[in-house]
């Protein structure tokens, strides 16, 4: 390449842009800002978001329902006045209320200047804990209730041993626990119990229902959805049990209805006779390619039983319509001639 042909690309270049120069003033106003918008940020990292100018003077409290609400009360509202709108310490309102396991959650918004709404979410009784303590509500998590009262019915959970502090000890109670907490809120007032069996694992009890088998604490939520589609469906009306261990395939058990040997389905070549459940009665399977013996004896169709060692007359054969004649086979071709051609024979 040519120095010409180089020097020419260069010129074709794009030039830059040139910005216009700023003038001292313009600077000087920037630099004002600047200054300006750190010390702003300053002053309300500093002072402003703790000052006494937006202090919290007001604390309101609701969502209370426990009996130790008044005592929740007084500790939001200690632990609030130290803030400022501007300046919430969700922690430092966490930590007041650690001693109170029926609260589950707090939610916080300011009311600028002065004020600061608490709303406390409590735990929700999910179960009633029956052991050497007596009776107690417990939540899904197995935390335990003291004090918050329970409205309708709710199922009874086994403890084995002492309750606890906070949370149930025992292993069972708090899996029984958990799977009464994940039940429907209009379903869980006909739970009557939930308890560990040895050989399904756990099973929660309906009033005037099946017992629901859910085996562990796995995929509960869906294996209650699939409790709830079963007991809607008025084709499992009466059944003793509903297995939900596989949320996708429920298994119902105990209808009183009649069972019929499933037929495999096209195309299998499975030779393994099909096996009815236990508990119903299914008819004997017939081999439709067997034939009677040799010497079977048909009795007649009037009832009478021939004597030993004669063999009765088969039944006269039925009148049948003359057979329909058939056309006549085409005639198959005959080889011949020195050319090797094809000679069809004439027909009859």
């Amino acid at each position: 390449m040519s120095a010409a042909t180089a020097v020419g690309r260069l010129r074709a270049l794009p030039r830059r842009v040139r910005l216009p120069a700023l003038s001292a003033r313009m600077r000087r106003h920037l630099l004002l800002a600047a200054a300006a918008s750190v010390l702003l940020a300053a002053g309300y990292q500093f002072w402003l978001r703790d000052s006494t100018f937006v202090a919290v003077e007001r604390v309101t409290v609701t969502g209370l329902s426990t009996s130790d609400a008044e005592r929740v009360r007084v500790a939001l509202s200690a632990a609030g006045r130290t803030m400022t709108t501007l300046n919430v310490d969700h922690e430092a309102l966490e930590r007041a209320v650690a001693g109170f396991p029926v609260v589950r959650e707090l939610e916080v918004t300011t009311d600028f200047p002065h004020g600061l709404q608490i709303h406390v979410v409590e735990q929700v009784p999910a179960a009633i804990a029956v052991g050497d303590g007596g009776r107690v509500p417990v939540a899904g998590d197995g935390t335990i209730l003291h004090g918050l009262p329970v409205e309708g019915r709710l199922p009874t959970v086994e403890v084995d041993g002492a309750f606890g502090t906070e949370r149930l000890q025992d292993r069972s109670a708090l899996d029984a626990a958990a799977v009464a907490g994940a039940a429907p809120a209009v379903l869980r007032s006909r739970v009557a119990t939930v308890d560990d069996q040895k050989d399904e694992g756990l099973v929660a009890e309906l009033r005037e229902g099946p017992e629901l088998i859910f085996g562990d604490t796995t995929r509960l939520q869906a294996k209650w959805a699939a409790a709830v589609r079963v007991l809607a469906d008025l084709e499992a009306s009466g059944a003793s049990y509903v297995d939900v261990r596989i949320p996708g395939r429920p298994a119902v058990g105990g209808l009183p209805a009649e069972t019929i040997i499933p037929v495999a389905p096209a195309g299998s070549t499975s030779t393994t006779p099909p096996v009815a459940p236990e508990g119903t009665t299914t008819p004997p399977s017939v081999d439709p390619t067997a034939t009677a013996p040799a010497d079977a004896t048909i009795p007649p169709a009037d009832g009478t039983i021939p004597p030993a060692g004669t063999t009765p007359a088969a039944p006269a054969p039925e009148q049948t319509a003359p057979p329909t004649p058939t056309q006549p086979a085409p005639a198959a071709p005959v080889s011949g001639g020195e050319g090797g051609g094809a000679v069809a024979a004439p027909a009859g």
